[in-house]
């Protein structure tokens, strides 16, 4: 193996994190910010690009962070390495509700392709870079989610999903159709394209986006319930406004009452 092999459990309903446990010497690579815990005498080393090109000279490294630079996501990765004897564990937690689902890259010939907030993290070794389309369609239409990376190598990686996760198997030539944003990833025989819902009526007063992800199987596709642009749309909708005091959700005075609010002055 190419990558290094890791043992790992996973906790948790809602909000769940992952547990990896690590031989000496072997070592996991994850986002900034996922960190949560890890036992003494293991090492935390920030890499330029993923890791999986650390023999290959400086054009290596280059590669590997420019492919992560493409997808808006930081140069730089975090490596944790168990620098001692025995096993040591390390975790790594959910950004937000939701699920981590383990992908062990060899059950999926290689490669696996994600939305680039999906990914956690990932045995050293296993390459994180974006996934080009021939399409220009994707690129200018697929809005949240289809900005894709693809994780390669043969070793576990770890996405998570918001909400409620759902696994599709897809036969040949069976069709699903998703909200952009719902996608959590798919496997590499897995065809996917962006649609116009159409109709003025859709498109005016609809209230969903304009396009939504067209996959074709046969393959395997990860969904989520709650991505996490709308999540986020959800809070800043409920947010106060104007920096006025907030009155509970579903007050009778809403904003008249922000009037007869004795700090107002007019």
């Amino acid at each position: 193996m190419n990558a290094h092999e890791i043992d790992y459990h996973i906790y948790g309903e809602e909000m769940q994190y992952v547990e990896i446990e690590l031989d000496p010497q072997e070592a996991v690579v994850a986002e900034a910010g996922t960190f949560m815990m890890m036992d003494n005498g293991i090492k935390m080393e920030t890499i330029f690009g993923d890791g999986s090109n650390q023999n290959k000279g400086v054009m290596g490294k280059l590669f590997s962070a420019g492919k992560r630079m493409l997808t808006g996501e930081s140069l730089f990765m975090t490596a944790f390495l168990n620098a001692e004897g025995g096993k040591k564990k390390v975790s790594f937690a959910s950004p937000y509700p939701g699920k981590i689902v383990p992908i062990d890259l060899t059950t999926y010939g290689g490669k696996f392709i994600c939305q680039k907030d999906a990914f956690l993290c990932a045995a050293k070794g296993v390459a994180v870079g974006i996934e080009f389309s021939r399409k220009l369609g994707r690129g200018l239409f697929g809005g949240e989610g289809f900005i894709m990376q693809k994780l390669e190598g043969d070793g576990m990686a770890f996405v998570h999903a918001g909400g409620t996760l759902a696994r599709k198997e897809l036969a040949a030539g069976e069709v699903l159709k998703i909200d952009t944003g719902c996608v959590v990833g798919f496997t590499q025989d897995v065809n996917y394209d962006v649609e116009f819902v159409g109709g003025i009526k859709n498109t005016i007063f609809g209230g969903e986006g304009l396009f939504f992800a067209t996959l074709r199987g046969q393959g395997v596709v990860y969904v989520q319930s709650l991505p996490f642009s709308r999540l986020a749309g959800r809070v800043l909708a409920m947010a106060p406004k104007g920096g006025g005091k907030d009155r509970g959700e579903g007050s009778i005075l809403g904003g008249i009452g922000d009037l007869l609010d004795g700090d107002n002055r007019f």
